[in-house]
């Protein structure tokens, strides 16, 4: 799939088939998670795999009641690795943490939608309830929860505003 048809026709999906996803289609996600550019290439970032439903249902608990989290057959939780202070400081936790995760889920979410799969970034969410259902170590931060399945729904496009309001080009 051309990657700029993944980027315009991906919808954030919150209704889920009860369909497991396929092995050779989970591979698909973990290399796209982990493919993802990095800060100094230090990879500062873990990626939960949750296949379980009660852990999805206390997931559902951790962020605020979105019933949809637990109707994905997988949810991923991506943390960033604190650890990353050593080599970059309060930047590193502040910032190049929180990119690299989202460089890793954005490259998840494209890679999903071109295996057929759907997908919605959650970021509403209790971090502290993540980590103890999870059992997180303390240098493990959640940033993002992504249901991923096969989608029940086919949401409309969203207006978007034109390149000219969100783009300055200088000369």
């Amino acid at each position: 799939m051309d990657v700029m048809q993944a980027i315009r026709q991906r919808r954030s999906i919150r209704r889920f088939r009860p369909r497991a996803i396929e092995p050779e289609k989970i591979d698909v996600l973990k290399d796209a998670l982990i493919w993802a550019p990095s800060a100094g290439n230090l990879q500062s970032r873990r990626f939960y795999f949750v296949y379980n439903q009660k852990l999805k249902d206390s997931l559902v608990f951790a962020a605020l009641g979105q019933g949809f989290i637990s109707e994905a057959p997988l949810v991923i939780v991506g943390c960033g690795d604190l650890r990353i202070y050593r080599y970059y400081r309060e930047r590193g936790v502040e910032l190049y943490s929180i990119q690299d995760v989202a460089c890793s889920m954005e490259n998840l979410m494209l890679a999903a939608y071109s295996e057929g799969l759907g997908t919605v970034w959650v970021g509403a969410f209790d971090e502290a309830r993540v980590s103890t259902i999870l059992k997180l170590d303390d240098y493990l931060r959640p940033l993002a929860i992504v249901p991923v399945g096969y989608p029940d729904e086919k949401p409309l496009p969203p207006q978007r505003i034109p390149p000219s309001e969100a783009i300055v080009e200088l000369p």
